[in-house]
């Protein structure tokens, strides 16, 4: 896991009094921010694992149930594109927006991004997401929406 993910730094300045610091996925709601957006990059992820279209739509199930998300309509994973930016592409509506993520062939990386309304863990997020698709290394970007 990144320091990025479990750390209020990357969202309030060093500075903020104590008080100040609570968990990412409190932050968001009525009164506070819109949404909680988390992008995790995966790399070296296990290539038979990126490039198995049922096997990514059972990680968006998996995430869901681990997040407290409510999947809207079916998983789309579509298979394109060529040279470097070939390779799977994801994308599931969730009653409270949207996770997508697209998987490099040319480098065994993946890019997903899970944005909601609805405050999740973005720290649980990223481990599962890493030890989903067996990658060597992770990082992950969180923003809160305004």
């Amino acid at each position: 896991m990144s320091t990025s993910a479990s750390s209020e730094s990357t969202i309030l300045p060093p500075n903020a009094p104590a008080a100040a610091v609570r968990p990412v996925q409190e932050m968001v709601g009525s009164g506070k921010a819109w949404g909680l957006c988390t992008a995790v990059d995966l790399h070296d992820c296990n290539p038979e694992l990126i490039r198995d279209a049922e096997y990514i739509k059972r990680y968006v199930v998996e995430l869901c149930e681990l997040i407290g998300m409510k999947r809207y309509g079916e998983c789309q994973v579509v298979n394109f594109g060529e040279g470097r930016v070939a390779g799977y592409s994801m994308v599931q509506l969730i009653s409270t927006s949207l996770i997508s993520g697209h998987f490099a062939n040319d480098t065994n990386y993946a890019y997903l991004d899970i944005f909601s309304c609805k405050g999740y863990d973005p720290a649980v997020v990223e481990s599962f997401s890493k030890d989903f698709f067996g990658a060597r290394r992770s990082l992950a970007t969180v923003t809160l929406r305004y």
